[in-house]
């Protein structure tokens, strides 16, 4: 089966779309899909970049638009940070202090006890996952071929047909990138990690406002959306201890845990072929 792949460098990461069937190369209409994948997330990221002064999601911290008036995807994005903020018993927020605050800007964000200073919005934690499930389906326009997209290696997957293979996940070793712990095959859904390997101590617990990762090295969340699977993993980081056991009780999730000693640890499920990700 023909099979390509895509590259580009969008939202500070490599960003990658990989798609198999008879048409993936030299068809006209589906380079044009693909090109309109890679034009929605640089739209996405041009809306919430931190990094970007003219940004929607920096004109908001600066108190030059109000969210009413912001682009409706922002408003999106901000009604479901909150329903993550409920969905996690508050382990995933994106009220964060600002930078300018002197305090962590951090992907799971802050609560109360951040420290002093003014607060600013930044749902970077969410908007990853969000903004690369929601420009994959776009790729249900080409009918008979397989695909997926990863951005940073959140993916999210689709298999077209049912007797297809399923796409294989490697789930790397946080002490050794070069080790792979697990290899996941995934049909349709997602998979997101989060930990302290590739960007260090950057996560923090919105409960004590202080860095987490004490006891977790990763976590790896597999689910039918890819977008709570990153706010899952990023949430359950933030717990800590009791994290595979919050996971456990998710619907449709399941998660590989690498404690601060390199032991891994997996709800049930994780990686069985009966229990593949799947969004049916």
């Amino acid at each position: 089966m023909s099979r390509r792949a895509w590259i580009e460098q969008i939202m500070g990461m490599p960003v990658s779309l990989h798609l198999r069937g008879p048409r993936a190369h030299g068809d006209p209409g589906v380079e044009r899909i693909v090109a309109e994948v890679f034009a929605e997330l640089r739209m996405v990221d041009a809306l919430f970049s931190t990094y970007r002064a003219d940004s929607e999601i920096m004109m908001l911290n600066r108190g030059e638009l109000a969210l009413s008036g912001c682009d409706r995807l922002v408003q999106e994005v901000a009604d479901l940070c909150a329903d993550a903020t409920e969905r996690t018993d508050g382990y995933f927020s994106a009220q964060l202090p600002a930078p300018d605050a002197g305090a962590v800007v951090a992907e799971a964000g802050a609560g109360a006890g951040a420290g002093a200073g003014r607060r600013w919005f930044d749902p970077s934690g969410l908007v990853k996952g969000w903004a690369v499930e929601r420009a994959a389906a776009r790729l249900a326009a080409i009918d008979g071929h397989d695909h997926y997209l990863s951005a940073g290696g959140d993916i999210a997957a689709h298999v077209d047909d049912p007797v297809a293979p399923a796409w294989n996940v490697g789930i790397c070793d946080p002490l050794d990138s070069l080790r792979v712990l697990a290899t996941l095959p995934v049909r349709c859904g997602g998979v997101a990690t989060s930990g302290s390997a590739a960007r260090g101590a950057h996560i923090v617990n919105p409960r004590t406002g202080r860095p987490a990762g004490s006891d977790l090295l990763a976590v790896t969340v597999t689910g039918p959306s890819l977008m709570w699977a990153d706010v899952y993993a990023t949430a359950a980081f933030a717990r800590g201890a009791d994290a595979l056991a919050w996971l456990t009780s998710l619907d449709r999730t399941e998660a590989l845990v690498v404690t601060a000693d390199g032991t891994h640890r997996s709800t049930p499920g994780f990686g069985r072929r009966d229990r593949v990700a799947s969004n049916t």
